[in-house]
């Protein structure tokens, strides 16, 4: 949950900062916060299903918070963006439909829709409220909300899939994280991942989604239960990781499929090359193979994981309720 704070050093809350500042806050685990200082609040409100807010961090530029969770800032989200997409993209043979779940924000979108071989892009998000305001606010990613191979849906995005009678080449999860009486765990569950994910990808078709927090300790809240709930459903899972500074953590991905997912460094270097308008700023085949291979002490617990997640014995990320308890004290 985060918190935003002010302070001018007066001996009241937060009396650290020796002069008048704004501070985000926000709560990883007990015991243990994250917090950077901000030069502005750029806007705040609620819509029907979160709050939301747009802070100017100094640390990190833009960054956009929902529900108390930072979600992406300006001066690291490729990082989490070119790992979630390209993977994917790169290990399929041709692909030329994709179906998003959630990827409000747009950069999911953009990443995407820089493949020459995509022709159709569906963006399905319940929140348009969210929408809208990413259009306004996050000009990186206008060029993509302008894309005509786009298609955006606002709608539940299990109903949206659940109801299409197309079928994909590329199935993304970039949906929020699992959070105790959130909208989005069910969409984690292997009832989900079975009946409504894989029936509507194509042969030869490969699912990736963000998978929560990946460091050696807080990798066994989530991240290790959908890998091993994903390994119940396809034939090859492969998990992988990125260090992503505004997220203060390591953070993991899983994608799966019924058909082999594996590429040398030069083979995917060689797709980057052939298929992707522009220079990637983070992810290469070398990089990715670095992603894909995981310290001791995570593949051990990933392979030693027993928990398949159902909507019945979810699992959940430290800290979160349904809501946001962002607020403003004033010192």
């Amino acid at each position: 949950m985060g918190d935003i704070s002010c302070s001018n050093g007066n001996g009241n809350a937060n009396t650290y900062f020796q002069r008048k500042s704004c501070w985000y806050e926000e709560e990883i685990e007990e015991n243990l916060r994250w917090c950077f200082a901000l030069n502005s609040i750029l806007h705040t409100g609620a819509t029907q299903f979160q709050d939301i807010q747009l802070l100017d961090t100094k640390p990190f530029g833009k960054a956009l918070v929902i529900d108390g969770k930072l979600q992406s800032a300006e001066i690291d989200e490729f990082i989490y963006h070119e790992s979630l997409v390209h993977p994917p993209l790169l290990h399929h043979p041709n692909p030329k439909t994709v179906f998003v779940m959630g990827g409000g924000e747009g950069s999911t979108a953009r990443e995407l829709l820089r493949h020459k071989t995509v022709e159709k892009v569906v963006m399905c998000d319940i929140d348009e409220e969210v929408v809208e305001f990413c259009k306004s606010y996050l000009a990186v990613n206008t060029e993509a909300f302008c894309d005509p191979r786009l298609e955006l849906v606002i709608n539940d995005a299990r109903a949206e899939l659940e109801k299409r009678q197309d079928k994909y080449d590329v199935i993304v999860g970039d949906l929020a994280d699992p959070i105790e009486g959130g909208p989005c765990y069910q969409l984690y569950t292997k009832n989900f991942y079975e009946l409504t994910v894989k029936p509507k990808l194509k042969h030869g078709g490969i699912f990736v989604t963000q998978a929560g927090p990946a460091g050696v300790f807080s990798h066994t809240e989530v991240f290790s239960c959908i890998f091993n709930t994903l390994k119940q459903v396809f034939k090859y899972v492969v998990p992988y990781s990125a260090h992503i500074p505004s997220y203060a953590d390591i953070w993991g991905w899983v994608m799966a499929s019924d058909y082999p997912i594996t590429l040398s460094p030069d083979e995917l270097d060689l797709r980057m090359k052939l298929r992707i308008n522009g220079e990637n700023r983070y992810l290469d085949g070398k990089t990715f193979v670095s992603a894909s291979t995981l310290s001791k002490a995570v593949r051990k617990s990933l392979n030693d994981e027993t928990h398949v997640y159902t909507e019945g014995s979810a699992r959940f990320i430290y800290g979160h309720g349904n809501g946001s308890t962002q607020k403003h004290n004033h010192a």
